[in-house]
C-alpha cells in the first residue's frame, strides 16, 4: 500500500501526461488522498499531432491551448513550470533546471522535487540524425513554439512575394518550401500549406496565387507513410500530387545550406524555408541517467506494466516508452497510444489503492488516419481489433480524423466541457479569420 498522502509526479504534459494528470488529479488529488503534480517546461498545452496546423496560422494557439495552471486548479493537481534535467532513483527526486526571462534574469532556482511515484512522459523531439546543416538552417515542429516561429517566418514569406508582385517577374517572384520526412506530419503538413496559400486572397494578398508557391515533400524511403498500409499512402500521394506537391521519394538528403537540401547525389533541392519532420528520438540529455536501459532513439525500456526496467516506482508512457509487443516489434509512438498508456498507468495506481493487482499494458491499434487540411482524409479503422482494416478516405475520414481531437478534449476536461468548447469555436469561427495573420 501507498503512504497516506503519496506524492504521485508527473514529468510532461504532452497528450499522456496531461490526460493521466486529469485522471489522477479527479480521482486522488480532490480527494487529498495523494499530492498529483505535473511539471512542463511549458504553460500551455497543444495537441502535438495539431502543430502542422500551428505552423500554418490555421490554429491559434492563444485561443485552442490549455493552459496548465488554470486546469490543474479545475482537476485537483498541481502545475510545476521546470524543465527536467536530473534524477536520482535512490533518492527518489527529480531536478529541475534554472529558468531565466528573455533579459537573462534568474526567475526561478535550480529546484529538487521528491516523489513516491514518478511517471516520465516527456515525448520526443525531431531526429536529424546528425545531418550537417540541419540545425542550423532548418525549422523542427516539436513544440507550439518551434511552430509559431515557423508560422512567422511563412507569413513574412507571404508578404514578401504579394509585395514585390508588381516590380519582379513571376519567376523570380516565387516561394519555395521543402519538407524532409513523409511521414503523418510532413504530409499533413504540405496539405495544410496549399490550404492556408489558397486563403491569402480573402485577406488582402492577392497577388500570392497558387502558382507561385513550390512544396517539395521529401522521404528518404521509396514511399510517404512508410508505416501506414499501401492503399493509405497511394491515395495520400495521389491527393498531394492533385494540389500540386512536388514527392521526392527515395531521396537522401546528406546536408541542409542556406540555399536549400543538397541530396546524395549531389542535387541542390532550392528553398526559401525548410522544415524537418523526418524520425523522432528522445531529447539526448536522458542518456545521463544511468538507471534506465534505452533503445537506439533514446527511448526506455519498460515492462509489461509499463514500469522502467531495472527501477521501481517509475513508469514511462508516450513516446520515450519503449514497450515491446508479443510479435517483438515496439509499440509506436502515436497518440492513440500515449491516450492507452495513461488509461493503464492511471488504473494501475488506482488498483494500488485498493490492493488490486496491476493490470498489464496491451496496446490495440484502432487504426490510422492522415489528414489532407480541408481537401480530404485518409485512413484505416480497426487496425488489429478485427481480422479485416477498413480503408476510409474523403468526409467521412476528415469526420473520424476531427473526432481524435474531441476524444482528447473529453479526455481531460470530460463531456461536458468539450461540448462547450466545441460550441464555442464554432461561434469564434464566424468572426474570426481562418487564418492567424500575426
Amino acid at each position: 500500500m501507498i503512504n497516506t498522502h503519496p506524492n504521485i509526479v508527473i514529468i510532461g504534459g504532452g497528450a499522456g501526461g496531461l490526460e493521466l494528470a486529469s485522471k489522477l488529479g479527479n480521482k486522488l488529488g480532490k480527494s487529498r488522498r495523494a499530492n498529483i503534480t505535473l511539471i512542463d517546461k511549458n504553460r500551455t498545452h497543444i495537441w502535438k499531432p495539431l502543430l502542422h496546423e500551428v505552423a500554418t496560422g490555421s490554429l491559434d494557439t492563444s485561443l485552442d491551448g490549455v493552459v496548465y495552471s488554470a486546469h490543474a486548479a479545475r482537476h485537483g493537481f498541481q502545475f510545476i513550470l521546470g524543465e527536467f534535467i536530473n534524477l536520482d532513483a535512490e533518492k527518489q527526486a527529480i531536478y529541475l533546471k534554472e529558468q531565466y526571462d528573455s533579459d537573462g534574469e534568474l526567475i526561478l532556482p535550480q529546484r529538487t522535487v521528491h516523489y513516491d511515484e514518478l511517471i516520465i512522459a516527456i515525448g520526443s523531439v525531431s531526429n536529424d540524425f546528425n545531418t550537417p546543416g540541419v540545425s542550423k538552417h532548418c525549422y523542427f515542429l516539436d513544440s507550439h513554439q518551434q511552430a509559431e516561429r515557423f508560422q512567422h517566418a511563412l507569413l513574412n514569406c507571404f508578404t514578401r512575394v504579394h509585395q514585390a508582385a508588381s516590380q519582379l517577374p513571376e519567376e523570380q517572384n516565387r516561394l519555395s518550401i521543402a519538407i524532409v520526412g513523409g511521414g503523418a506530419t510532413g504530409v499533413e503538413l504540405s496539405a495544410e500549406l496549399v490550404h492556408v496559400a489558397q486563403l491569402l486572397k480573402h485577406y488582402g494578398m492577392s497577388a500570392f496565387t497558387s502558382t507561385k508557391l513550390t512544396i517539395h515533400l521529401i522521404e528518404a524511403g521509396p514511399t510517404i507513410l512508410p508505416a501506414l498500409p499501401t492503399r493509405i499512402s497511394n491515395s495520400a500521394r495521389d491527393e498531394l500530387r492533385h494540389l500540386g506537391v512536388n514527392i521526392l521519394e527515395g531521396t537522401k538528403v546528406s546536408k541542409a545550406t542556406s540555399e536549400g537540401f543538397i541530396t546524395d547525389d549531389n542535387t541542390l533541392i532550392q528553398a526559401d524555408l525548410m522544415l524537418w519532420a523526418a524520425g523522432v528520438k528522445v531529447a539526448d540529455f536522458i542518456k545521463n541517467l544511468d538507471c534506465f536501459e534505452f533503445t537506439r532513439n533514446n527511448q526506455i525500456k519498460v515492462d509489461e506494466y509499463l514500469q522502467a526496467k531495472g527501477t521501481s516506482h517509475i513508469h514511462v508512457l508516450g513516446d520515450a516508452c519503449a514497450c515491446e509487443q508479443e510479435d517483438g516489434t515496439f509499440v509506436p509512438p502515436r497518440a492513440q497510444a500515449a491516450h492507452q498508456m495513461a488509461s493503464n498507468v492511471a488504473h494501475n495506481i488506482l488498483a494500488k489503492f485498493t490492493g488490486k493487482a496491476p493490470k498489464p499494458f496491451v496496446y490495440k491499434d484502432h487504426g490510422s488516419l492522415v489528414n489532407l487540411s480541408r481537401f480530404s482524409a485518409v485512413g484505416s479503422l480497426m487496425g488489429n481489433l478485427t481480422n479485416n482494416t477498413m480503408f476510409i478516405e474523403g468526409n467521412l475520414a476528415r469526420v473520424m480524423y476531427l473526432s481524435l481531437y474531441r476524444m482528447h478534449q473529453n479526455a481531460i476536461h470530460g463531456p461536458i466541457k468539450t461540448t462547450a468548447l466545441w460550441l464555442s469555436e464554432k461561434l469564434l469561427r464566424s468572426v474570426r479569420p481562418k487564418m492567424k495573420l500575426h
